[in-house]
């Protein structure tokens, strides 16, 4: 499979996220092929996001979001648990697309979800800090398999109370009916 363009990624986040639903998220590990069905992702939109980590500006943390949209932002939370961003929109517009659920397709056995466990069972933790997921023959990226979800819904992310008005936005888009989804909170259908 060919690696998602990086125009797909040139766009705003509230674009990106709803059109990753059903794309498939690949990594070639030493223990071969992993592949999943992305079910459930989050819109962070830049600066002036409370919720996104690009609203403290530039940081060594945050300096990938800042950058050219297709690269990764993967950073541990909880001291423990990694978590896969997609780098969207402008250069400089620090927005991004959390992964946080996938339905497994290929060589995952274990939970994927949720973006912590996302992240183990497909082997992606800080090396992958910054790659380039539109790279030609790059172990890790997204593709699209001609996948449409018949339905997509939308809700207040998760976990993100703290960030004022910012918390209650729509920027929560999962595949009505997945098993995989982490979490029910429905607020509306997109689609």
């Amino acid at each position: 499979m060919i690696a998602l363009p990086r125009s797909f990624y040139q766009r705003p986040a509230t674009e990106v996220a709803p059109e990753l639903l059903g794309k498939l998220l690949l990594h070639e590990t030493e223990l071969g092929m992993r592949i999943g069905r992305i079910v459930e992702v989050e819109a962070y939109l830049g600066r002036q996001d409370l919720a996104a980590h690009s609203s403290r500006g530039i940081t060594p943390r945050t300096r990938a979001m800042f950058g050219e949209a297709g690269h990764a932002y993967v950073y541990l939370i909880y001291g423990m648990h990694h978590c896969m961003n997609v780098v969207t929109g402008p250069m400089g517009s620090g927005s991004a697309v959390l992964l946080r659920a996938l339905e497994p397709v290929q060589g995952l056995a274990a939970n994927t979800s949720g973006p912590g466990r996302l992240t183990k069972a497909m082997d992606i933790d800080k090396r992958h800090y910054g790659v380039d997921l539109c790279a030609r023959g790059g172990p890790l990226y997204l593709a699209d398999d001609g996948h449409e979800p018949a339905s997509v819904l939308t809700s207040p992310r998760i976990g993100v109370d703290y960030a004022g008005e910012w918390a209650a936005k729509p920027l929560r888009f999962y595949i009505a009916g997945s098993s995989w989804v982490s979490k029910t909170r429905i607020l509306k259908t997109t689609g």
